[in-house]
């Protein structure tokens, strides 16, 4: 029997590629998507069993913390598994007071998010401390400066096809091509690109990257 996972991310594209690493994993069901706190807590009034919920820490209306606080109190027999782009340690203790079972930074591998899952779903916690950044979290004025230097070191058709490879549709390569009107290898030349540039492994790894730094709404 498949152990139900429910996903609550306010970034469609970003779950829908969640979803589809989870699949390949084998073992689960994503029974469950919603955008906000408050979406997964209207579906749970008659909705499926939950077995880990997955939850983005930062989301409108009502965010991953409330939403884990309201799983710990409402739902004791659903486990969550804090996802955030924050690997400092005020907010990994902030979720796991919060009542979180395990904590994330959303850019892992594959290998390591299966082993979080894994764990919280079978032992019931999932603590990395290597995963996480001690010390100071980046400021906002770091932060800034340095989505400054990634955009200014990509080209505007590279940022383009970024943008692109991340509508919610989910355009294939050869489709983005047709969008931009270029051929198949020159969207490929931005892909490896990129990919180089940044340490990007996958599509998934891409989208990621680009809802961190903020290249697309």
């Amino acid at each position: 029997m498949k152990v139900p996972i429910a996903l609550v991310d306010d970034h469609t594209l970003f779950r829908n590629a969640l979803a589809d690493m989870i699949g390949l994993i084998g073992g689960y069901d994503v029974v469950l998507q919603a955008s906000n706190g408050q979406e997964y807590v209207n579906a749970m009034s008659n909705g499926p069993l939950v077995a880990v919920a997955v939850v983005d820490l930062h989301m409108p209306v009502m965010d991953g913390f409330d939403t884990i606080r309201w799983i710990r109190e409402n739902q004791p027999q659903t486990r969550a598994l804090a996802l955030t782009f924050d690997r400092d340690e005020v907010t990994m203790s902030k979720a796991l007071r919060a009542g979180a079972c395990g904590f994330l930074p959303k850019n892992v591998s594959r290998g390591l998010f299966s082993e979080a899952l894994q764990q919280v779903a079978i032992i019931g916690q999932y603590i990395n401390e290597d995963l996480v950044e001690h010390g100071q979290s980046m400021t906002p004025s770091a932060f800034e400066a340095e989505r400054l230097r990634v955009v200014g070191s990509m080209s505007q058709r590279e940022l383009e096809f970024i943008r692109r490879v991340c509508q919610e549709s989910e355009p294939t390569y050869d489709e983005v091509a047709n969008q931009m009107a270029v051929a198949l290898n020159t969207v490929n030349g931005y892909r490896e690109r990129i990919f180089h540039k940044f340490g990007i492994k996958s599509k998934a790894g891409l989208v990621i990257f680009a809802y961190k730094w903020g290249l697309v709404g």
